[in-house]
C-alpha cells in the first residue's frame, strides 16, 4: 500500500507486526553466526583476561593432568598394570568428560551470567548455552593436540574407523551437553539452586564412565548388565574416543589391550551403541528446545 504525505511517497506494508527477537530457537542462533562468534570470543577473552600466559594455559592444564595420571596413578601407584598405556586410556576419557562437565556447568550459568545482555538486547536466548558449549569445544582442541603427540610417540597410527568413532563421540557430547545446558540454564533463572545441583551431579560423571577403570571390568562388576551401563550416552562417547586414540596404540602386551583385565576392552556393537546415543541426544536436544521455548518469555522478568 502506498501513501503520499508532504510530497513524499511512503510505502506501508500491510503485514502483521512481529517481535524483533528471533523465535526459531536453535536455528536462529546459527542464522546469527556473527553474534555467536562475538559471544564466543568474549567468553574466551574474559577467561584469560589479565593472564600473562593467556591461551598457553589451555595447553598447560591438560598437560599437567596427563602427567599426574601417568606418573602418580599409572607409574607410582601402579593401579592398573593390566591396562596398557593407562595414561592414554585415562586422558582420552578425561577429554570427553571435561568437555561435558564444562559445557553443562558453564551453560547452566550462562543466562544468569549474561543477564545484562538478555534484558537489553533482542536476541535468541539459546545463544548463551550454545556459546558456552562452543567455548568448551574450543578448549578440547589443545587437549586433543597433546593426546595426538603422545599417541604418535607411542607409535599410534590413525584409521578411518577410529576417526569416525572420535567424531561420533564428540558429537554426542555436543548435543547432550547443549540439551542439558538449555534446560538447566532456564531453570537456573527461576531457582539459582540448579547451578549448585549441577556441580554435585557432575561429580558422579567420572565414575559412571570407563575412565579411572577400564570397560573390561564392567561385565563382571555389573553382573552382566552391560546394556544398562551403555545406556549412558557419556559412557558411549568415552569408549568411542578411546577406540580412536587408545586401541590403535601398538602394545608390548600383545592382545592385552583388547582383553584388558580379563575382559573385552571395547563393547560389542560399539557403533550401534554410539548411533543410539546420538539419537537419544538429538531427541533430548529437541525436548530441551521445547522446554526452553515455554520458559523463554518469562526469563527477563525473573533475572
Amino acid at each position: 500500500m502506498t501513501d503520499v504525505a508532504g510530497g513524499h511517497t511512503v510505502r506501508v506494508v500491510d503485514a502483521e507486526l512481529g517481535s524483533p527477537s528471533a523465535n526459531m530457537g536453535l536455528l536462529s542462533v546459527f542464522q546469527r553466526r556473527y553474534l555467536l562468534r562475538l559471544l564466543v570470543r568474549r567468553e574466551v577473552s574474559a577467561r584469560y583476561s589479565g593472564s600473562f600466559l593467556g591461551l598457553i594455559w589451555s595447553y598447560i592444564n591438560p598437560l599437567s593432568q596427563f602427567f599426574i595420571y601417568w606418573f602418580v596413578m599409572g607409574y607410582l601407584l601402579k593401579l592398573h598394570d593390566s591396562v596398557p598405556h593407562f595414561a592414554v586410556h585415562v586422558f582420552s576419557a578425561l577429554i570427553v568428560v571435561h568437555f561435558f562437565i564444562e559445557t553443562f556447568n558453564a551453560g547452566t550459568r550462562s543466562i544468569v551470567r549474561n543477564k545484562g545482555l538478555v534484558q537489553k538486547m533482542a536476541m535468541p536466548r539459546e545463544m548463551f548455552p550454545v556459546a558456552s558449549m562452543l567455548v568448551s569445544l574450543y578448549h578440547v582442541v589443545p587437549q586433543v593436540v597433546i593426546l595426538l603427540i603422545v599417541d604418535v610417540l607411542y607409535g599410534w597410527k590413525p584409521d578411518a574407523i577410529g576417526m569416525l568413532a572420535a567424531v561420533m563421540g564428540i558429537s554426542i557430547i555436543m548435543m547432550l551437553g547443549t540439551a542439558l545446558a538449555l534446560m538447566f540454564s532456564a531453570a537456573n533463572v527461576f531457582f539459582r539452586d540448579f547451578a549448585s545441583a549441577v556441580n554435585i551431579l557432575t561429580n558422579f560423571v567420572r565414575f559412571g564412565v570407563p575412565m579411572i577403570y577400564p570397560f573390561s571390568i564392567v561385565p563382571q562388576r555389573f553382573h552382566g548388565h552391560v546394556e544398562a551401563y551403555l545406556a549412558n550416552p557419556i559412557a558411549d562417547a568415552v569408549i568411542l574416543f578411546q577406540r580412536a586414540f587408545w586401541v590403535g596404540i601398538p602394545s608390548d602386551q600383545g592382545e592385552q589391550i583388547k582383553q584388558a583385565s580379563g575382559g573385552p576392552a571395547m563393547p560389542d556393537h560399539l557403533f550401534q551403541h554410539g548411533a543410539i546415543a546420538l539419537a537419544v541426544s538429538a531427541v533430548l536436544l529437541i525436548l530441551a528446545q521445547l522446554i526452553f521455548s515455554r520458559l523463554e518469555n518469562r526469563i527477563p522478568e525473573r533475572l
